[in-house]
């Protein structure tokens, strides 16, 4: 992704990360490093104080401020922007927080669980003089991108599939060269805050915005499809848009699918987490003339391309019917690079990003329909 700024006129932004746990250690601070002429890493939050000083050691060139406070941190005036990477249930208590510090502020997915959430969200960003990223790294891929492109008028989708059935986490984070470390130094007081709000949340979410039980299947269900299931519904919705409904949906662990209909098309979704280890992801749309299909590889092993395949009837020079297929690797740059890229922009020139509060609220719809079509009376 080409910036428009001068590197010797560039502004450095100063960033203030919450959450030193698995994302922040593979990628995040490694990616913000890379990203010397754009970013410093000058504080770092966490519950954990081995959490704290093991990641304060992979910042590099440079000794960040450490707290177990994310407050202290927002309101710091070492701190520009805030990228908030802790536990699901605490990125919408610290996305306020940050905006109304006036700091710009990153939320890796999901940004929040419930419409009750999403609304405090919104009502923070408008009063704020900051504004909120949604950490949507496929998004921003060049591939994605250009795939869009490639299918061109939504009129002429015959039918869609998105997968997402991939290996064990562990095992790529473990082949990632970036030598992770999970810490258990958590106050007891801290582990109840978190319980409680995880229950807060599914309660609000499942039984009042939803409409369904609240048991130990909905509630890994939530979670899952706030994890690896928002990855691929939001790319979902950019490519496709809204669905009408769900005609049906099978959702149990480990491996889920459903039948989303559009208007005048299906779309099969099916994801879910086995012990082979690969990873397995893609987006395939096709049309009466072409097939297109997004690859996504592990954002974990940097610099793994996305690429697109597509596949097509042509003509040859005597105007016969040809089959051509190509694979297209627009770049090697990594999502989480492109991501950052983007959010810089959006920092330095105050443009606005697709991935808004108001666009990612459209996945609980998403959400809705599915644990609806599930698990509804």
């Amino acid at each position: 992704m080409t910036l428009t700024y001068d590197p010797e006129k560039r502004r450095i932004v100063k960033v203030g990360i919450i959450g030193c746990g698995e994302i922040a250690q593979v990628a995040h601070i490694a990616t913000l490093g890379f990203l010397s002429d754009y970013f410093l890493v000058t504080y770092l939050c966490d519950v954990s104080q081995q959490a704290l000083d093991h990641c304060a050691r992979k910042v590099a060139g440079h000794t960040p401020k450490l707290s177990t406070n994310a407050e202290e941190l927002c309101a710091s005036p070492e701190v520009d922007a805030v990228l908030v990477c802790n536990a699901t249930a605490f990125h919408p208590t610290h996305a306020i927080l940050a905006l109304r510090n006036n700091k710009h502020v990153l939320v890796e997915k999901p940004l929040a669980l419930c419409y009750r959430d999403m609304e405090a969200l919104e009502a923070a960003e408008k009063q704020s003089e900051a504004s909120l990223f949604v950490g949507y790294m496929r998004r921003y891929a060049p591939a994605f991108l250009q795939a869009i492109t490639e299918i061109g008028d939504r009129s002429q989708i015959q039918y869609a599939r998105v997968r997402d059935i991939i290996g064990p986490n562990s095992f790529f984070v473990n082949q990632s060269g970036t030598f992770p470390k999970k810490f258990s130094d958590f106050r007891k007081e801290d582990l109840e805050e978190l319980a409680a709000k995880d229950r807060d949340i599914a309660e609000e979410a499942l039984l009042r915005d939803f409409g369904v039980p609240v048991n130990d299947e909905t509630q890994k269900m939530l979670a899952i499809l706030g994890g690896l299931g928002s990855h691929d519904l939001s790319a979902m919705r950019e490519v496709l848009g809204m669905p009408r409904c769900v005609k049906g949906a099978s959702l149990q662990w480990p491996i889920w699918s459903a039948l989303f209909q559009y208007d005048g098309f299906p779309v099969i979704y099916e994801s879910g987490i086995n012990s082979v280890p690969i990873f397995d992801a893609h987006i395939e749309i096709y049309t009466a003339d072409k097939i297109v299909r997004v690859n996504y590889d592990t954002p974990y092993v940097k610099g793994l391309p996305i690429t697109i395949t597509i596949r097509e009837k042509t003509e040859g020079p005597s105007g016969e019917t040809q089959y051509q297929e190509r694979c297209v690797r627009v770049t090697y740059e990594d999502p989480y690079t492109i991501e950052f890229k983007e959010w810089y922009n959006c920092i330095v020139s105050g443009k606005k990003p697709k991935t808004t509060i108001a666009d990612v609220r459209e996945d609980l719809d998403i959400f809705k329909m599915l644990m609806q079509s599930a698990f509804g009376k």
